[in-house]
Formats: structure tokens, sequence, C-alpha cells
């Protein structure tokens, strides 16, 4: 049973008639007391609650009964309704455990996707299983590991993967984020639709409505024809928004309108269309620490958290390292036609020892230099040693990252946002330093779409 919590009979029946439209059990009260007395008889698998269910609108009462439902049964999942006036309000309550919040007035579809997410997640109760029973059971041929941290992550998407909840991945460059989004998308009932990835870090401010949005032509002077956004292009599968961490504070406003409401408008358009798609993002930055400093919004971290997934960096699994280094050579037998292709016993305990920054991106690098240079079949430590020596190194103050580990392309933009950053968006002392004209810098801003904002020089 669903119990419904609002004092407005309007809307308590309008969520009832729609629950039970979907197959579910719906009740409704408009009494604290009330409430308190049927989540304790009859133990509802759900909770609705509107947080100003009296004529204070100040949301306390409703937090009280929140705490209260709470300390009787965290279990319960709590869905709290809100306008777009309380949002602060429903922050706060997400503190106090509520599992989602759902703005008023509601989209039916996306509430009842959101009651049943909570109530698929409540039905697969955690099991803790082997690599092989997981891997009869999901689809995770491409993720490599039996650390029972990477356990514990496969058995958690798993379980969330068939429902539409919103996961947060978190962890180092190059511990395996993207993979782990698409074996997510692999795993849902979305699989067969698109699976659409965006790195946030490289769209500018300026741009981010029509790479996201879409436009239509005439929209702004360079908008030479119809464009159609990431988010449509997402429509019915799963849109994986990498380093949500760098997205700037309009952005993050703009975001949070098409995750809370589900509806957006192309640029150049009135109208505004729905989409339905899984989001999934991910963060090498600590987004919680960006929250307290105030350049993340918590409202937007609420809404991609529902579930959160930190992988951890590559030193804290060694074990692992030589089922990485055998599926990569087992890859590369094939690509460089080196069938008898093998590690020495004493070079796989040495690269367990090494603390690997780049994590599994930098494993994988370093294997395919040292087969490249080597021609011997069986790779000692000093083929490993010879190309370790050249990531990364250090001459006078200058570090280079290692052959293989960025193209010249990234390098390039991450010189171009060190020098933006350090000169404080001053465009003719940035070019300098780098040792471009102004239309040179301006020129690779627009074609790497960094953003910046321009100050006075």
């Amino acid at each position: 049973m669903i119990l419904v919590i609002d004092d407005d009979i309007a809307v308590r029946t309008s969520l009832i008639l729609l629950l039970k439209s979907e197959g579910y059990d719906a009740a409704g009260t408009d009494e604290p007391a009330e409430a308190l007395k049927i989540i304790k008889k009859k133990a509802p698998e759900l909770v609705i609650l509107d947080l100003n269910f009296s004529i204070d609108t100040s949301g306390q009462e409703g937090m009280e009964l929140l705490a209260k439902i709470k300390a009787f049964n965290s279990a319960i999942p709590v869905i709290l309704i809100t306008g777009w006036g309380s949002i602060e309000l429903a922050v706060k309550g997400m503190k106090l455990g509520a599992n989602d919040f759902i703005n008023k007035p509601w989209n039916n579809e996306y509430l009842i996707q959101s009651v049943k997410t909570l109530l698929d997640l409540q039905d697969k109760k955690t099991e803790h299983h082997t690599r092989k029973q997981l891997d009869k059971t999901y689809n995770f041929e491409n993720i490599v590991g039996e650390d029972p941290r990477m356990l514990d992550i496969l058995e958690t998407i798993g379980r969330v993967a068939s429902t539409d909840a919103s996961v947060l991945i978190m962890g180092e460059s190059g511990t395996g984020k993207e993979l782990i989004a698409e074996a997510i998308h692999q795993n849902s009932l979305r699989r067969n639709k698109p699976f659409i990835k965006v790195n946030l870090g490289g769209i500018s401010t300026s741009l981010f409505e029509s790479e996201m949005f879409g436009h239509i032509r005439g929209a702004f002077t360079d908008a030479r024809f119809d464009r159609v956004g990431r988010f449509e292009m997402a429509n019915k599968g799963t849109i994986f928004l990498d380093e949500i961490g760098d997205l700037d504070a309009g952005s993050q406003v703009k975001l949070l309108r098409v995750l809370q409401d589900r509806t957006y408008e192309v640029l150049g358009s009135s109208r505004t269309k729905t989409v339905d798609t899984r989001v999934v993002c991910a963060t090498n930055k600590n987004l919680n620490e960006m929250v307290a400093r105030g350049t993340f919004r918590e409202d937007l971290l609420y809404r991609i958290n529902l579930i959160t997934v930190y992988l951890p960096a590559l030193r804290e699994r060694p074990k692992d390292i030589p089922l990485l280094v055998s599926f990569f050579i087992n890859n590369l037998k094939q690509i460089y036609n080196r069938p008898n292709l093998s590690v020495a016993p004493s070079a796989m305990k040495w690269l367990q020892q090494l603390p690997l920054p780049g994590n599994i991106r930098q494993l994988k690098n370093l294997v395919e230099r040292s087969i490249l240079v080597s021609r011997r079949d069986e790779l000692s430590i000093d083929d490993f040693r010879s190309q370790l020596e050249l990531s990364p190194v250090k001459k006078g103050n200058i570090q280079l990252p290692g052959v293989g580990t960025l193209t010249l392309e990234e390098v390039e933009v991450e010189m171009i946002k060190r020098a933006l950053d350090h000169h404080k968006n001053k465009i003719s002392k940035a070019a300098a330093a780098l040792g471009l004209t102004r239309s040179a810098l301006y020129r690779r801003l627009e074609k790497y779409q960094i953003p910046y904002d321009e100050a006075e020089d």
C-alpha cells in the first residue's frame, strides 16, 4: 500500500486515482497523527508526503512527520511533493532521509516512474555473489575485477540497472567510470535504445543550451540549420553526463530544470518538449565539498545521486592488476599478431607495487607501450620499467604526462585552461603565456569549446 499525506483533498484524490490506475493499492490522509497510526499498523511500502500540508507554509509540520516516519522505519521510501519555491525545503527533507522530491504541478509519468523505481529498489535485497555468479546474471564482459569492493559495486549496479534510478559515479581519473555507466545501460530495460555520452567539461557556457537541448535555424547568428540536442538523442535511452563537476552555475540551473521536470525547450522555440531518459553522471571531483564551497548546487546533487557508486583507485585493489594485465595482453596478442605474449611472474608482482596515479588507463598504456618496444614475447620488469620512466617525467619545474596517457589535443586543452585560470581569464596575458596571439587563442577556445568569461585586460 502507498500512503498519500496531503491536506488538499484534490491533490490527495488525484494522486490516489493515479496510483490505483497503475495497479497500486493507495490510501490517503490529511492528519499527521492519523498518518503515523496507518504507518505503524499497515506498514506502507512507500509514502508520498506534501511538506506544506497545513495552513502554515514553513514545512515544519511536514519535516517533523518525515523525521517520525524515518525514526519508526528508516527503510520506508518517502517521496516529497514540493513547489519550485520550496526546493530548499525539499533539500532539507532529503537530508532527513527522504528518497526523492517531485515538483508541483507534477508530471504523472515521472511520478509513477519514481514510485516504481523506489519500490523496485526495495524488492531487490542485497546478496553477496561471486564474480562467476554475477556474470551469469548480468552482462559485465568489459569490466575486469574480483576485488570485494568491485564485486559490491557490480552487485549494486546490477540491482539498480533495471530501474530508472539516477546514478552518480565518483572516482579518480582512469578508474573506469564510463565502463560502469555503459554496464548500467547494457543491463537495463533501455539497452536497445541510445546511450549518449556527453563530456560537460568540454561544453562552453554559451553553447550549453544548444548542445544539450538543440536549436532551430535562426535561433542565433550562426544557427544555419536545426540541431537535435543530446537529451532528444537520448530519449527512451540513457544519457551519460561525464565531468558534471565542471559545470558552471548557470548551466547547473538549466540542467536541474530538465532533470526535475523532464521537460525542456529547444533554443529559439517556445514549444516545450518532454524527454524520457535514464540519467547517469560521473565526476572525479568531490561534489560534497563543492556544495560546501557553494560551487555546486545542493538540489542538483540530490537529483543525480539516488544511487552513488565510489570506484576505488587501482592502488587500492592491487590483486586486480594481474587480471587487468592479462586482459590487455589477450587483446593485444590479436592486435599486434603476437600470440605468444606473456608477462614474467616477477614483472607481474612488480606491477602490483606501482602507485599508478593514472589508474587503469595508465596501466593499459604502460602495457601497450612495453609490448610495442620490446622484442621479447615474455615481458620482464626491465621492459615495463623503461616505459614507466617516460611517464610522468620531470624536467626542471615542468611535469610532462607519459607518452600515450594524453593526446596532443588533450594536452593543449589542459594548458589553455591552466593559462586562463592562472591569468584570471585575461585573454592577452593568457595568450602571451602560451606564446599565441589573441586571435589564435580565440580560435582554439572556439575549436575546443572551452568555457570562459573574458575579464578586462
